[in-house]
């Protein structure tokens, strides 16, 4: 049986991925440092070593080259929760299978295992490497409440159409879910969907990850490199985080939208392509293009179409259908029965989600790793118990300390006091945001805090 080394310093990472593999017929061991995964190899053979890039002791370029230059023979598999193109041209440089951004689902790169193990050459060199862009496509809208029926309205209505479509909403609403499910509905469902992260596109290779690459068009590039847009041709090229496009790369796109064509870095051919572009972004593309870091006329090439996506907090007692939803996934892929006990309904409500839908499924998706048949409060993250022990309990305890017979002085001020503790509680503390909220400086709101007996918050 072959076996495969994981080194991670995240244990429940680790522990995943070996109960994936185990079941995929692969034996694992797995260390928690670079130096463990070192000292492993030297006792035991692996075929496969997978690698977070930030250890504790050394990163996982650092790591790669020590494994190659005494065990050349070992594929290697970097995986990162940090989507930098940097990153991914420097380890596959140094002899990486492969670089996998995080998170991502362990049976998603089962073929790239298999591929990796049965010793066939990387399709990727370094002149063709892919930007890591986001390769989990969670179906967010299974559920049938009022607020996805609305989405489902809008993806139904504009699918069938050629429309570009805006979607706003912050990081972890599920855009590029939606994204996926607008192209899913489309004429072009049999074509390809490419999605890729902007804000990981530097000035420098923008231009190629986008339109692809002749060989020998700059230093490094040994190879001709196909672009994003000629790989989604006949399909659909999803833009997250457009708003982070480096200005130079928007007019070269504008020119692409104009005249359906693209021209690779380097060459002189222009290749027509027919791609429908949708792009997302966590603020306004109107309220970025009044400070001149986006254009203007790109904005209106691509608001022909906009769908604005709730963050998790505000989506009240829907919060719960989101979260039976993970929970019914989490334990399909773990073979597990695991169930809410009845506290968790309340602190799920009453917790804030910063992390939106994203954060509550890989949340869940630990909970049900870690949880024999309930998901207790014990289970969750204490980040999370931290704000929602805040929550409610505060303001009692400050209506508590007020008079129980008010005149309206009194009553102004503990409505007063009330929404100084709900600002702090939606900023998760931060007191400079809430002084600007709140329009006060922060010298009076620690003086309020402070007389109220509100510093127990910080």
């Amino acid at each position: 049986m072959k076996t495969i080394l994981i080194i991670d310093d995240d244990i429940q990472i680790c522990t995943l991925l070996s109960n994936f593999l185990n079941k995929s017929g692969y034996e694992t061991s797995y260390a928690t440092t670079a130096n463990k995964g070192l000292n492993y190899l030297k006792e035991n053979k692996a075929q496969l070593v997978i690698s977070d890039y930030r250890l504790p002791d050394i990163n996982g370029a650092e790591l790669l080259i020590k494994i190659k230059n005494q065990y050349e023979e070992i594929p290697v598999l970097i995986i990162s929760g940090y989507s930098d193109v940097k990153v991914a041209v420097e380890v596959m440089k140094n002899g990486a299978f492969d670089f996998i951004s995080k998170p991502f689902a362990p049976h998603d790169i089962l073929p790239l295992i298999e591929l990796a193990i049965n010793g066939e050459t990387a399709q990727q060199e370094i002149s063709t490497v892919a930007l890591p862009v986001k390769t989990e496509l969670p179906d967010l809208l299974i559920e049938k409440n009022k607020l996805s029926e609305k989405l489902f309205d809008q993806i139904k209505l504009v699918a069938p159409t050629n429309y570009s479509v805006i979607i706003y909403g912050e990081s972890g609403t599920g855009k590029e879910s939606v994204a996926y499910n607008i192209h899913k509905e489309s004429k072009r469902k049999n074509g390809p969907f490419i999605a890729v992260d902007c804000g990981a596109l530097t000035k420098e290779l923008a231009g190629s990850e986008l339109f692809g690459h002749e060989k020998g068009s700059f230093t490094g590039a040994i190879q001709k490199k196909i672009g994003q847009f000629e790989l989604a041709n006949g399909g659909t090229l999803f833009l997250d985080e457009i708003g982070n496009l480096p200005y130079d790369t928007q007019v070269s796109l504008l020119r692409v939208i104009q005249e359906r064509k693209i021209r690779m870095v380097g060459s002189e051919k222009e290749t027509d392509i027919d791609v429908r572009i949708i792009v997302a972004s966590n603020e306004k593309l109107s309220e970025i293009t009044a400070t001149g870091k986006f254009r203007e006329d790109l904005y209106h090439r691509f608001n022909e179409f906009t769908i604005e996506l709730l963050p998790l907090r505000k989506q009240g007692e829907e919060i719960m259908a989101f979260a039976r939803l993970f929970l019914e996934q989490a334990n399909k892929e773990l073979s597990k029965n695991v169930a809410f006990s009845p506290e968790i309904e309340n602190i799920f409500l009453d917790y804030d989600w910063p992390g939106n839908l994203r954060e509550m499924k890989n949340v869940l998706k630990r909970c049900v790793l870690l949880a024999e048949t309930f998901i207790i409060p014990e289970l969750l993250p204490q980040d999370l118990l931290k704000q929602v022990n805040h929550s409610g309990i505060e303001i009692k305890r400050i209506k508590d300390k007020l008079p129980q017979d008010l005149n309206m002085k009194e009553t102004a001020l503990q409505a007063e006091y009330l929404q100084i503790i709900y600002v702090l509680q939606q900023v998760n503390f931060n007191k400079s945001k809430a002084a600007r909220i709140l329009k006060i400086d922060r010298k009076t709101l620690y003086n309020k805090i402070e007389a109220y007996d509100l510093l127990m918050l910080a």
